[in-house]
């Protein structure tokens, strides 16, 4: 896609910034995968020119929230700052740790709790033990919302005209061999969800890693996140996961509300 493709592509809205939005493409390039880009790298992750892309890093420079070293150029420590009020103002994460950690001593996995975000989920808590995915996870990765079983648990809580907005902008695309990418096939498995209330995932988002979810209520009894217990195909079984680990995940994820509750 050229710059034009993209600049055809973004609202037409009066109140819409569209330096603002390519500032953001320029810092949302850089990812775990990818720490430090070269200009021509970010311009071609943020679908911009390289003119464009070399003055929106030397802008972020001069504000703090970039570093360059010779031809390359990383995020800084400044950058958390942008999501710092948001996870301040959100009393979830704070709630949930103490349960996440008392689960994941009790299960012997990681443990983590996630945020819907368009059509991705954020993490914003989590208790790792063992390294079971080659994409380390910390609190702010994201990774698309169909593949994962937090994800699901989140889709499966909206209502159906957003739904569909969600997954005609991001839909479903084989990550595995095992990710399911029919419409049909993928609707009936967030009908399941919904029905059950809970997500069980086998190996869609990364081959070997299975993963259980639950939601979390908020004190309006709308899903506001998802807690997930994961661990690998070589180490459970899915017996194990959804008999053993999943009624401890549920009973967290019921403390974890009735704290929401008093907050």
């Amino acid at each position: 896609m050229t710059e034009d493709d993209r600049r055809a592509e973004e609202p037409r809205d009066a109140d819409f910034v569209q330096s603002l939005a390519r500032g953001i493409a320029v810092i949302r390039a850089f990812d775990a995968e990818h720490p430090e880009l070269s200009l021509s790298d970010v311009a071609r992750r943020a679908e911009i020119s390289p003119a464009a892309a070399r003055r929106f890093l030397r802008t972020l420079e001069a504000l703090g929230y970039v570093r360059a070293d010779g031809r390359s150029f990383a995020l800084t420590p400044r950058v958390l700052e942008l999501g710092f009020s948001y996870l301040s103002a959100l009393s979830l994460p704070e709630a949930m740790q103490p349960h996440l950690e008392a689960l994941s001593r009790e299960v012997g996995e990681s443990v983590s709790a996630a945020v819907l975000a368009g059509s991705e989920i954020i993490y914003v808590a989590r208790v790792p033990t063992r390294r079971i995915m080659t994409v380390g996870i910390t609190i702010g990765t994201r990774f698309p919302a169909y593949a994962t079983s937090m994800g699901r648990v989140l889709l499966a809580a909206l209502p159906e005209p957003q739904l569909r907005a969600v997954l005609e902008q991001d839909p479903p695309r084989p990550l595995t061999d095992r990710t399911v990418t029919d419409p049909d096939a993928f609707a009936a498995e967030l009908a399941r969800v919904r029905d059950q209330g809970w997500a069980i995932v086998d190996g869609e988002l990364e081959a070997g890693l299975r993963s259980a979810a639950a939601p979390v209520r908020g004190r309006d009894g709308k899903v506001a996140a998802a807690l997930n217990v994961s661990t690998s195909a070589s180490r459970d079984s899915m017996e194990r996961l959804r008999d053993h680990y999943l009624p401890l995940l549920l009973q967290t994820a019921t403390a974890i509300e009735s704290d929401l509750r008093l907050l």
